[in-house]
């Protein structure tokens, strides 16, 4: 497990980018390549999550949505990884928490495809 001062091992993900609603908004794609050196001095919380559209951990996923503020105060981004594709994760983000999403929450989720990340 990584912890506070650990380096992150190579990989490059697809994620979804904060507060975009569609595909293509303002003729920019609303997903993004993230890499290890993505946010450059700056801290990562970089947290893991099952599965996108379940019900183990969206309350979780909403509460670092709400206090992204402190961690931003900070010189800190949190990123969210799952092994979901990138276009799941923005149909998540783009469903309704009352029916079942998580909302436009304002950090990226990436795409752990091929589990690099995770392991």
């Amino acid at each position: 497990m990584k912890t506070v001062g650990d380096t992150l091992e190579p990989f490059k993900v697809v994620g979804v980018k904060p507060g975009f609603n569609d595909f293509m908004e303002h003729g920019q794609s609303a997903f993004e390549d993230i890499t290890e050196r993505s946010f450059p001095g700056k801290w990562k919380v970089i947290y893991f999550y099952p599965k996108d559209f379940t019900f183990v951990c969206p309350s979780e996923i909403i509460a670092f949505d709400k206090t992204l503020a402190e961690f931003t105060s900070r010189n800190c981004e949190v990123v969210g990884v799952s092994v979901d594709s990138h276009f799941s994760h923005w149909a998540w983000k783009n469903t309704p928490v009352n029916k079942g999403g998580i909302g436009n929450i304002q950090y990226p989720l990436v795409a752990d495809l091929t589990k690099n990340i995770a392991r």
